[in-house]
């Protein structure tokens, strides 16, 4: 089954950003693929300034409803990346919609860890000072297989990929939007690791990079085998990522290295317990 992770400019106009996805999906299901992954805050720039402006509900909101109509017509699995939403008790949340060929919403992923960190005289961010964070891990059904999925900075806790990936996932799939210091230090070192960590597929899905951004995206869309190989990476600009999700080739990869039958929950515990 063919993945594509659509690396999408992201500008202040929500319309014309739902406008440019929609062409986008329609674009990576005619050269073949079967499940499209957009970006982090694909209809918004992504900033605590902005999820209150451009944060909408969950049920029948423009972006859901795009969406909902992208993948219909598409005829693909649906990794909405995320957008603000706005959820109960008038919270925020950076939430991933996904959907089905026929248009049904599948599952709902609101970001679990937030982005707080401190580098000093680099980046400072907080998004806890506006959003509220998700407490499930979440998953979906495709013919090849389980799914996970998680939102940006959930990639750099492993217990997420490790509880899909023990209950069945092949692969795991994160809209993000590392910025230009935490990007080229560990963008790619945080996939191949998850990857490596499950043997599993591991992508990552950024927006394409926009130098007049108050928060500039490092871009680099990627997707990693089972073994922490790279099969396909983009660069900073507006593109689409493409890979098959072999899962043959994910078996044999852990029959030769047999890591998930030799586990010591004798000496330490199962995380996905």
């Amino acid at each position: 089954m063919r993945l594509a992770l659509v690396q999408l400019f992201v500008t202040a106009s929500k319309e014309t950003n739902l406008i440019n996805a929609r062409k986008k999906v329609l674009e990576a299901a005619a050269k073949g693929a079967k499940i499209v992954v957009l970006p982090e805050c694909f209809n918004s720039p992504y900033g605590t300034s902005f999820f209150p402006k451009y944060a909408e509900p969950l049920e029948n909101g423009p972006s859901s409803t795009a969406l909902s109509q992208m993948a219909k017509d598409a005829n693909v699995f649906l990794v909405g990346g995320s957008f603000p939403e706005t959820g109960p008790n008038s919270k925020f949340y950076n939430t991933c919609t996904i959907w089905g060929p026929n248009g049904d919403r599948l599952g709902v992923h609101r970001k679990v860890h937030l982005f707080d960190i401190d580098i000093p005289g680099k980046q400072t961010f907080k998004e806890s000072s506006v959003l509220s964070a998700g407490s499930e891990i979440t998953m979906f059904d495709t013919p090849v297989g389980k799914i996970g999925v998680g939102i940006c900075y959930d990639i750099r806790f492993p217990e997420m990929a490790m509880i899909a990936a023990r209950k069945g996932c092949i692969a795991m799939l994160y809209p993000g939007a590392f910025n230009m210091t935490t990007g080229p230090l560990h963008w790619e070192l945080l996939q191949r690791a998850r990857a490596i960590d499950n043997q599993m597929y591991v992508a990552a899905c950024s927006p394409a990079r926009d130098e007049t951004a108050s928060y500039i995206a490092w871009g680099h869309s990627t997707i990693v085998d089972p073994m922490g190989a790279v099969v396909s990476k983009l660069e900073e600009k507006e593109d689409i990522a493409y890979a098959d999700l072999d899962v043959e080739f994910l078996k044999s990869s852990r029959q030769g290295i047999p890591v998930t039958t030799q586990r010591r929950f004798d000496v330490y515990p199962d995380v996905s317990k």
